[in-house]
């Protein structure tokens, strides 16, 4: 019974629990900027929805509503400059992780066939390599690693946890040299509308992909932009000739978004003030905090998109964890991301103003 979790590494957010316990001690309380969890209420006209589609008796289906998929084009015509998309290019999913997770099982790949990914990563790009028993490696420029038996490039713009982008011409010359090998390129995207010193770009972009979706697929997800991480919402877009065996393959599976979720989506992907008012939340949280550790002693390296701070004070990410705990702030270590990161810290600026003051005050002595 423990062969499938045997493959898999020790959670590594369990580390953080005694960290966690000495921060809860603080006589001001924690403040937890370790998970980039939405803290902010759902938009109301999101909620409205998902409430008048609660009567839903019937089994929903994989491929989403027909509403759902139009809602999911308009958006990527409209936010990401695609242009031609259809409702083939679309492949609604249960939240952004099963995805990752299970996508390298899904799309056939075993034992010599090879995933990459970035050096600073998610870790869950390893987890669905595992998973699915094919190997796995980092890269720094991935035109750099050999293409035999490279099946899965994935891109990850702007990045968890560094907050780096990937420019336009980088993805260009990316997207280039994995179609001249073959070589199938998943981009997550899930934190695209959330630039603040950069303007990121999507691969489904025509000045990337030449005007054609082959061999490309972008990750989308909805639990940042719209506070929806507990809706499981997300999609993916790109090539049908890959989506469409995705499809059947998780019709069997029963991998379906629920209805009211599906109808919540619609409101979410069609409404834009709700987007600015966020991170317009996230901008000021974002100052307050690079202002105070940057008062405290911490570089902030990168940073110019996402939801983090990826910090450091030039030491082992577990002494700054403790440190920053004593104050009773909990961040993540880099080393969660890969040993590239094991002088870095990443701070999230998903807590609320109240807690985010807190730990400014804690952070310059206010």
């Amino acid at each position: 019974m423990s062969a499938v979790s045997d493959r898999l590494p020790t959670f590594p957010w369990d580390k953080l629990e005694p960290y966690k316990a000495t921060a809860a001690a603080h006589p001001g309380g924690i403040v937890d900027l370790s998970v980039g969890t939405p803290v902010d209420p759902v938009p109301e006209l999101v909620q409205k929805a998902l409430v008048a589609a609660a009567d839903s008796p019937g089994y929903p289906t994989v491929w989403g509503t027909p509403e759902l998929r139009d809602a999911i084009t308009g958006w990527a015509e409209r936010r990401l400059g695609a242009r031609g998309i259809t409702h083939r290019h679309v492949l609604p999913i249960v939240g952004s992780k099963e995805l990752v997770a299970w996508l390298p099982t899904q799309l056939g790949l075993g034992p010599g066939d090879r995933v990459a990914y970035p050096r600073l990563a998610y870790p869950t790009y390893e987890v669905g390599a595992r998973l699915a028993r094919a190997e796995y490696e980092v890269y720094d420029d991935p035109t750099r690693l050999d293409p035999e038996g490279l099946k899965l490039l994935w891109l990850n713009s702007p990045s968890n946890p560094t907050g780096k982008v990937l420019s336009q011409e980088e993805l260009t010359r990316i997207v280039a040299w994995a179609r001249e090998h073959g070589i199938l390129i998943f981009s997550d995207e899930c934190y695209l509308e959330l630039g603040w010193e950069a303007d990121p770009v999507s691969v489904l972009h025509p000045d990337v992909n030449g005007g054609s979706y082959d061999g490309i697929v972008a990750v989308h997800s909805l639990s940042k932009r719209s506070n929806l991480a507990g809706y499981r919402a997300a999609f993916l877009l790109g090539d049908p000739a890959v989506l469409n065996p995705l499809l059947q393959i998780r019709k069997h599976g029963g991998m379906m978004t629920s209805a009211p979720t599906q109808a919540a989506v619609v409101a979410a992907l069609g409404d834009d003030a709700h987007v600015r008012e966020q991170r317009d939340r996230y901008a000021a949280r974002r100052a307050a905090l690079r202002d105070a550790l940057e008062r405290h002693g911490f570089r902030i390296e990168h940073s110019e998109a996402s939801l983090y701070l990826w910090a450091t004070r030039d030491e082992s990410c577990w002494s700054t964890v403790a440190h920053l705990a004593d104050l009773g702030i909990l961040v993540a270590p880099g080393d969660f991301y890969g040993s590239a990161g094991e002088q870095h810290i990443r701070v999230a600026f998903t807590a609320t103003d109240e807690r985010v003051a807190a730990a400014v005050a804690r952070l310059t002595g206010a």
